[in-house]
């Protein structure tokens, strides 16, 4: 059994999947428990990451949990459907430079988006949402530009035996036919926005959050109420990730992406 675990694309069953993650769940845990030793150590103890989660809790973690779910779903909803108006008109030729300009504007550091939101829009909750929908939609822009790109000639060539007129096309072929594409691509991108929260949440620290607490716990040196954020932050990340894949597999149950 161990040599097929060495072996390049191997097929291995399930039981030995779980098994191969319990070995690198026991190995990075041991020796988390093994650079927590002594009087100077790298990371804080489970004892101070415990004890940060029971302090975190206290002072209100489901609030902020909340507070940044909100913000990060508020971003996404926005940003996915500028950018899907965007990218469906794309192969109209005189809009497709619109697309591929904001496509590379992904390069742009975010100091240089701020600076100029911060002339178009009031209000520091305002300010926050939209760092992050330029944020995520350059991204995603990108990705759906190279969703449409992959798309095979035979299936346009078939819409158009089909006598299926241009615009028929677009939505059979483009619109309905990569819903899937769309949802997987949100999937992977909405990691860039909760990536983002730590920074952007602290341009309103009233407002709260996941970010706001972490800058807090920095700001006093308290390691292990950080690493019990970045747990958090770690486990909720992931569990979008999943609800994003389990609807996509119950939606579009004949995709195979």
């Amino acid at each position: 059994m161990l040599k097929k675990w060495f072996r390049p694309f191997e097929k291995i069953d399930l039981k030995q999947k779980m098994t191969i993650i319990g070995i690198w769940i026991a190995l990075v845990l041991g020796y988390w428990f093994y650079a927590s030793l002594g009087s100077k150590h790298l990371f804080p103890t489970p004892a101070q990451v415990w004890e940060g989660m029971q302090s975190l809790y206290n002072e209100g973690l489901v609030v902020h949990i909340g507070s940044s779910l909100g913000l990060c779903l508020q971003a996404a909803v926005i940003s996915l459907l500028i950018s899907l108006s965007i990218v469906y008109l794309s192969p109209l030729p005189a809009l497709k430079p619109v697309a591929v300009f904001f496509s590379r504007l992904r390069y742009l550091p975010l100091t240089g988006i701020t600076f100029y939101l911060t002339m178009l829009v009031s209000g520091a909750r305002t300010m926050q949402v939209w760092v992050l929908v330029v944020f995520m939609s350059l991204y995603f822009i990108t990705s759906l530009l190279a969703v449409l790109k992959d798309i095979p000639a035979d299936e346009i060539n078939h819409a158009r035996s089909l006598k299926c007129s241009r615009w028929e096309i677009l939505w059979e072929v483009i619109i309905k036919g990569r819903l899937d594409y769309v949802l997987d691509v949100l999937r992977q991108n909405l990691a860039i926005i909760w990536m983002m929260l730590v920074t952007v949440e602290s341009i309103l620290v009233a407002a709260g959050g996941l970010g706001v607490l972490i800058k807090n716990s920095d700001k006093f040196a308290n390691h292990g109420r950080i690493v019990a954020l970045q747990i958090i932050i770690l486990l909720i990340g992931l569990l979008l990730d999943w609800i994003l894949h389990v609807i996509r597999k119950g939606l579009f149950r004949y995709s195979t992406y």
